[in-house]
């Protein structure tokens, strides 16, 4: 048996003009780096060029120190984030947290009840038995006892949140934030530099994105979705998100193979096994990230049939993949058409 992991951007950000600096021309391009929740960030925002080099060496310290906030709150891979710390706890009691956690959170209940559950941050259990949590790989494929015992530690509706408390009403409740903390962490990023009054950014971070503005006056930030393959880095589609978050769950970076059959990262609490369907990469755009986030990874759970029917009952703009016979077929709904960009 082997385990491939893959740290992967489901989204390839597109080269962008660099505005020059001339006495015609005062707006600059300024783009920096850094990597934070076990992937790399990327932002890239327009600027006037006088002191833009010393506004962004200070901009990315706050920036890292936001990103870091983030982990020490919600990263399940650090034993002292607040996180950590409920999962640990077997009170019934109301646990305080930051109120950026308690939000994400809240928004993650949200989420499940307009999903049926399918979106469910309690679902850590079976990811550490299936190998992609903290604990990694386990040696064998879980007993069926090995599951029915993690379902039984499974359920949101164990999860609630008063003010800045969380509560648990299962002792053995282990929430797992990974479906929209990376999210947050975008929305985090942007509404700081609107804080700092930019006008055109594009931050990523781990393939989730949120967009304003643009680039320049003549185009607006383009992005690539990434054709689904495990072996080559080809583009699928070009959008342009606008002014909103982007987000993209698939499966065919993170997984392992046993046997000839292959296990998926993501899944289903309602079975507890990785998903089985030929629904390999859903994009979702949404004024907020981490709401994206969340959608994708619930789209994904769903399936082709099932997901697509759900995107179009709520009009949320939504690109599928779907893997046939043939090859792969786009299926998008109408509230994604305006995104497009047609390639050339």
């Amino acid at each position: 048996m082997f385990i491939k992991y893959v740290k992967w951007l489901a989204l390839l950000a597109l080269a962008i003009f660099l505005s020059g600096c001339s006495e015609s021309n005062q707006q600059i391009q300024v783009k920096f780096q850094g990597r934070t929740m076990g992937v790399d960030y990327h932002i890239t925002y327009i600027d006037d060029a006088q002191n833009s080099e010393n506004v962004a060496k200070a901009r990315k310290v706050v920036i890292d120190q936001l990103l870091e906030t983030v982990n020490a709150q919600m990263s399940t891979y650090r034993q002292d984030s607040e996180l950590s710390k409920f999962n640990q706890s077997r009170s019934g009691e109301p646990f305080v947290v930051s109120p950026d956690t308690a939000l994400v959170v809240s928004e993650s209940i949200r989420l499940a009840n307009i999903t049926d559950g399918k979106l469910d941050v309690t679902v850590g259990p079976l990811v550490n038995l299936w190998g992609f949590g903290p604990d990694m790989r386990p040696e064998k494929l879980p007993s069926p006892q090995e599951l029915a015992d993690a379902q039984a530690k499974v359920g949101i509706e164990y999860l609630s949140v008063n003010g800045n408390a969380l509560i648990k009403t299962n002792p053995e409740l282990y929430v797992d934030l990974s479906t929209t903390a990376k999210g947050f962490g975008v929305d985090k990023i942007a509404d700081y530099l609107d804080g700092e009054n930019v006008a055109n950014y594009l931050v990523e971070i781990g393939g989730e994105v949120r967009a304003k503005g643009q680039p320049n006056p003549v185009r607006d930030w383009v992005i690539a979705i990434e054709k689904p393959v495990s072996n080559e880095r080809a583009i699928q589609q070009l959008i342009s998100p606008r002014n909103n978050g982007l987000a993209t769950s698939g499966d065919y970076r993170q997984y392992f193979e046993e046997d000839g059959q292959r296990f998926s990262h993501i899944i289903d609490p309602d079975t507890g096994m990785p998903i089985n369907h030929k629904l390999v990469s859903v994009t979702v755009i949404h004024p907020s990230c981490m709401t994206a986030d969340g959608l994708s990874t619930s789209v994904m759970l769903m399936g082709p049939e099932a997901g697509l029917a759900f995107a179009k009952a709520h009009n949320i703009a939504v690109f599928m993949i779907i893997k046939t016979d043939n090859g792969f077929e786009e299926v998008y709904t109408d509230a994604f058409k305006p995104f497009l960009v047609t390639q050339s």
